[in-house]
């Protein structure tokens, strides 16, 4: 059986292609900055643990928990924008990509929340496995004492594996001459940290990073509507955990709180093309159908919007 790691190389390899091939607003310049989609699963990936053998564990179908990664090829500089538990795959794609000196590699890696997916692959930072030196890790307030106070996080901490970089909402955080990234707080579920989504701008182009977040009408109310978000921006990546009321038979939806696909899409119907298609869903959970091929993604796609893809590279 063909490993699972080989397969998403060689789909990276593919999609990598496909990119080049990409409209000119959207194909890096060689020396310019840029993102590649890393995962777009929710926190467990796909297949969940818990799933019984069958298609589903199809090496082909595999899909990493989302995380994004900028690399800067004049710098040589790479970022990692969430640290997930597929964080050893996703490392190993990255560097597929944008080989880099040394391990980890990173200049930085930057999370939203205190959730499992989002910020679990740490732990390869620790003796037992890389025995990392001083990575920068970007987080808010709450987010950092949470890691500094609890084990196993604290002991990255101590060992100085990672250095916490305090974020501030609304704060730009300039990594280098070119890229940019601004911490921006939305309502979700904070039990022990505050979730932020993310603005990364390069020189050309900016993007928006909103893994996780509570309905969209919670954020009206705190007087940001995400109409206004992605005018602002050229690509948004936008929570698409789940696709539509009552895709999880037997559990109240309401307890786990996002924006249905079905209700971003009906927010920007009225929005132009160029608008919708800046939109690329990402976050998708196990059960969601437009994770893979469907009549839900299809209609994602006639609607004009898009679904995000491993190995997905946006120019900056």
């Amino acid at each position: 059986m063909v490993e699972p790691r080989s397969v998403q190389v060689r789909a990276l390899a593919v999609a990598l292609a496909l990119a080049a091939c990409a409209p000119a607003e959207e194909a890096p310049l060689a020396a310019d900055p840029y993102l590649v989609v890393l995962g777009i699963a929710q926190d467990g990936g796909y297949p969940q643990a818990g799933t019984p053998p069958g298609d589903d564990w199809i090496p082909a179908r595999r899909q990493f928990a989302t995380s994004l990664a900028v690399v800067d090829p004049a710098s040589g500089e790479r970022w990692l924008f969430e640290a997930t538990p597929d964080f050893r795959d996703q490392l190993h794609l990255l560097d597929s990509i944008a080989p880099a000196d040394g391990t980890p590699g990173l200049a930085g890696i930057f999370l939203t929340h205190a959730h499992v997916g989002h910020y679990a692959g740490l732990l390869h930072l620790g003796r037992e496995i890389i025995g990392a030196r001083r990575v920068p890790v970007y987080v808010m307030p709450r987010f950092t004492q949470f890691l500094r106070d609890n084990g196993p996080w604290g002991q990255l901490v101590q060992l100085e594996n990672i250095t916490l970089q305090p974020l501030a909402d609304g704060a730009p955080v300039r990594l280098n001459e070119r890229v940019t990234v601004m911490p921006f707080l939305v309502p979700h579920r904070d039990e022990y940290s505050e979730t932020v989504g993310f603005r990364i701008a390069g020189p050309n182009r900016t993007v928006v990073f909103i893994p996780d977040i509570d309905k969209w009408e919670r954020w009206d109310v705190e007087g940001v509507r995400i109409e206004d978000v992605v005018e602002a921006v050229d690509v948004a990546y936008l929570d698409a955990t789940f696709y539509a009321d009552g895709e999880i038979p037997g559990r109240a939806m309401a307890e786990i709180p996002h924006p249905f696909v079905t209700e971003t899409m009906e927010r920007f119907r009225d929005a132009t093309p160029e608008i919708r298609a800046r939109i690329r869903f990402i976050h998708l959970n196990r059960t969601n159908p437009a994770l893979f091929e469907s009549d839900e993604r299809q209609n994602v796609v006639r609607s004009g919007f898009r679904v995000a893809h491993a190995g997905e590279v946006v120019g900056l």
